[in-house]
């Protein structure tokens, strides 16, 4: 049966989609195997390096979960505070005065060229010196610092590409019936924008939740990343004296 939504498929296609979907499966399944073998060979899957996972909870309550929320709560911070300053300062760069656009410009154009590595350093350095906060969450501060100057920066650019992105039309159509420009903004740009720009701010996103790990390997914060590797040093097969790095 055909639909307004799409053609049904002729037994031609039928036949296509079910040699495709065999083909797929049999290629899914000799990756598999082939990681898995590689894996093996590599002594990758062997008992000592799994059993901590398995034959005791410290692993999961030490180092695991707390190294899980402490990352999820340092992306999730930077998220609620990057996105709704980056909106702001997007669309303050497409303000009519000068005395806003120009300022927003300058701060997204500096901390977008600013690695976000240095701002969690910088952030460090501010909290060590100029704030008081106390040494166990200071390297959180610091992370969500640098995630949220840096991130904010890039979504202020999303946000105004896709304000851009739309026809003129819209706008002008708008302003055409009476509204104002924050009428205009808010009732007709937006909510049209936000489509376009929903696939660059969630790979975004994404960006904050990886970029946590810096915060674990220069800033000793206890993330997901850093806590696996604190615990493979510390679960970690005993080397034996027949490697040639055995003191």
């Amino acid at each position: 049966m055909s639909s307004v939504l799409y053609d049904a498929q002729g037994p031609r296609a039928k036949r296509r989609n079910v040699v495709f979907t065999v083909v797929f499966f049999v290629a899914l399944a000799a990756l598999l195997w082939w990681v898995i073998g590689t894996l093996y060979d590599k002594g990758q899957l062997d008992w000592d390096k799994w059993k901590m996972f398995f034959t005791s909870g410290e692993p999961w309550s030490t180092y695991i979960w707390p190294g899980l929320q402490d990352t999820l709560k340092a992306a999730a911070l930077a998220m609620i505070i990057a996105l709704p300053l980056g909106a702001v300062f997007g669309i303050a760069r497409l303000s009519d005065h000068a005395w806003v656009r120009v300022p927003a410009g300058i701060v997204v154009e500096f901390f977008r060229a600013i690695p976000v590595l240095v701002l969690m350093i910088f952030g460090m350095a501010l909290f060590s010196e100029y704030a008081p906060v106390s040494a166990d969450v200071r390297p959180m501060y610091a992370v969500v610092t640098g995630l949220v100057l840096y991130n904010a920066a890039v979504l202020a650019e999303i946000v105004r590409a896709g304000i851009l992105a739309l026809p003129k039309g819209q706008s002008e159509a708008a302003m055409a019936i009476g509204l104002r420009k924050g009428q205009v903004m808010r009732s007709i740009l937006l909510p049209q924008a936000v489509t376009a720009m929903l696939p660059a701010i969630v790979s975004q996103l994404v960006v904050i939740v990886k970029d946590t790990a810096l915060g674990g390997a220069v800033l000793t914060f206890s993330e997901l990343l850093a806590a696996g590797n604190t615990m493979s040093a510390f679960y970690g097969p005993t080397p034996s004296p027949a490697s040639p790095w055995w003191p």
